[in-house]
C-alpha cells in the first residue's frame, strides 16, 4: 500500500525526477558518505536543478521534474526550517536530561561520589525517554534518578522487583544487601534469578541482572545482612528499601534509618496479602516502632516458608515500592509518608490507612530521634 501511495504522487506531481535524486544519494550512502556532508550534496544538487530550469524553463528537464523554480526553492526552505527544529529539539532534550536541578525533598548524601558518568546521548535519551515525557518527572527529575543512592535490603521476593525497577529507571548508584543464597524454591516468585544461578550469592546474581538491563547504573553488593549498627552506611544514601521477611530484621533497619534521618520505604507479605508505607520521622511520619512497638506472638506472623505466598503477590508490593522510591527521589506526588496501604490479592482489594507518630515511641519519640 505505501508503494502504491508513493506512486501515485509521483505520477501527480510528476516528480520522477525525485527518484534519480534519491538514487544518487543512495549510492553515496553505500560509498560512506553520512551526516553534514550527504545533506549538502542533497542541498547543492537540488539548487542545481532549480538554476538548470530558470536558464531553460522550456527544456525537457524542466517538463519533466515539472516544479518551477520559485516552487523548488520553497520546498527547499521548508526542509531547511525542519531540520533546524529537529535539532533543537534534540538539542533541549539533551539540556533538560543532564543538566536537571535536585528535586524538591531529596538532599543528597554528604561524601559520596558521583555515578558513573554517562553523558545524556540519543541511546540514554531513548532508554529514559517514557519518564523524560512525563509532567511530575521531566529531564530534571531522570537527572536526580541519576544522581540518587540507593540502599536495597534483601535481594528476595520484594528485593526482586525493586531492584529491576530501579535499575531500569535509572537510579545512579544501588547498593544492594543480602547474605543469602539463590534455590529452587526462590524462583517461584524471585524473577531477578534464573535456573543456572541457584547456589550463587543472591546480592552477584542480582547485580549481573540489573547490569544486563541497565549498564548505566552502578551496583554495589554487599554479602550481608544490615542492623542496627549500620547507621553510617544508611546515611550514605539518600533512601533505603527494606525488602526483608522477620520483625526483627526490620526493627533493627528502621531503628538505624531514623537515627540516620533517612526515609525507609518497607513493605511486608504474606500468602494473599501485603502492606506498604514510607517510615520517616524525619519528615513529620512515623518510623516502625511507632505503630508496631513489640514483636507478633510466635504463630501470629510465619515465614513464607511455612504459611507459603502466592507468586505475583512480591511482583505486585516490589514494584509498589519502587514506585514509592521513584516519587520521593524526583519529588513527584505524594509518598506514602504517614499514610499506609493494605492489599489483598485473594479478593481484589487495597484499602489506604492513616498512621501517625508516637511521642513516647522508643526509637524516635520522646527525644530519641533529636538526640541522634
Amino acid at each position: 500500500m505505501p508503494i502504491v501511495v508513493a506512486g501515485v504522487v509521483l505520477w501527480l506531481t510528476r516528480g520522477w525526477w525525485l527518484l534519480g535524486l534519491g538514487a544518487v544519494l543512495g549510492l553515496l550512502w553505500r560509498l560512506g558518505l553520512r551526516g553534514w556532508t550527504i545533506g549538502l550534496v542533497g542541498v547543492l544538487l537540488w539548487l542545481a536543478t532549480a538554476a538548470a530550469i530558470w536558464r531553460a524553463p522550456d527544456s525537457v528537464f524542466a517538463r519533466i521534474v515539472h516544479w518551477s523554480p520559485a516552487t523548488l526553492l520553497w520546498v527547499l526552505g521548508l526542509g531547511l526550517l525542519g531540520s533546524a527544529a529537529t535539532l533543537a529539539l534534540r538539542a533541549l532534550h539533551r539540556r533538560s536530561a543532564g543538566t536537571g536541578q535536585d528535586a524538591p525533598g531529596l538532599v543528597p548524601a554528604r561524601g559520596a561520589a558521583s555515578p558513573r558518568p554517562a553523558p545524556a546521548t540519543d541511546p540514554l535519551l531513548d532508554r529514559y525517554a517514557r519518564h523524560i515525557v512525563l509532567r511530575e518527572i521531566g529531564g530534571p527529575g531522570q537527572a536526580a534518578l541519576r544522581r540518587a543512592r540507593v540502599l536495597v535490603v534483601g535481594a528476595g521476593g520484594l528485593g526482586a522487583p525493586v531492584c529491576l525497577y530501579l535499575a531500569g529507571a535509572g537510579v545512579g548508584r544501588i547498593t544492594l544487601a543480602d547474605d543469602d543464597r539463590v534455590s529452587l524454591s526462590n524462583l517461584q516468585r524471585q524473577v531477578i534469578f534464573r535456573t543456572q544461578d541457584e547456589g550463587r550469592p543472591k546480592v552477584q546474581a542480582a547485580r549481573d541482572a540489573m547490569r544486563a538491563l541497565n549498564p548505566y547504573v552502578e551496583i554495589t553488593p554487599l554479602e550481608r545482612r544490615v542492623t542496627q549498627a549500620d547507621r553510617a552506611l544508611i546515611a550514605e544514601h539518600d533512601l533505603v528499601i527494606d525488602g526483608t521477611d522477620s520483625f526483627a530484621a526490620r526493627a533493627q533497619i528502621n531503628a538505624a534509618c531514623a537515627a540516620a534521618g533517612v526515609a525507609l520505604v518497607a513493605g511486608a507479605i504474606a500468602q494473599w496479602e501485603g502492606q506498604l508505607t514510607v517510615w520517616d520521622p524525619a519528615r513529620g511520619a512515623p518510623c516502625m516502632a511507632c505503630v508496631f512497638p513489640e514483636a507478633p506472638a510466635p504463630g501470629l506472623a510465619p515465614a513464607c516458608a511455612e504459611a507459603g505466598v502466592v507468586g505475583p503477590l512480591p511482583g505486585v508490593l516490589g514494584s509498589m515500592m519502587a514506585l514509592e522510591a521513584i516519587k520521593i527521589l524526583t519529588g513527584a506526588g505524594e509518598a506514602l509518608r504517614g499514610r499506609m496501604l493494605v492489599f489483598d490479592g485473594l479478593y481484589g482489594e487495597n484499602r489506604t490507612m492513616r498512621i501517625a507518630r508516637r511521642a513516647d515511641c522508643p526509637v524516635c519519640g520522646s527525644g530519641h530521634f533529636a538526640q541522634g
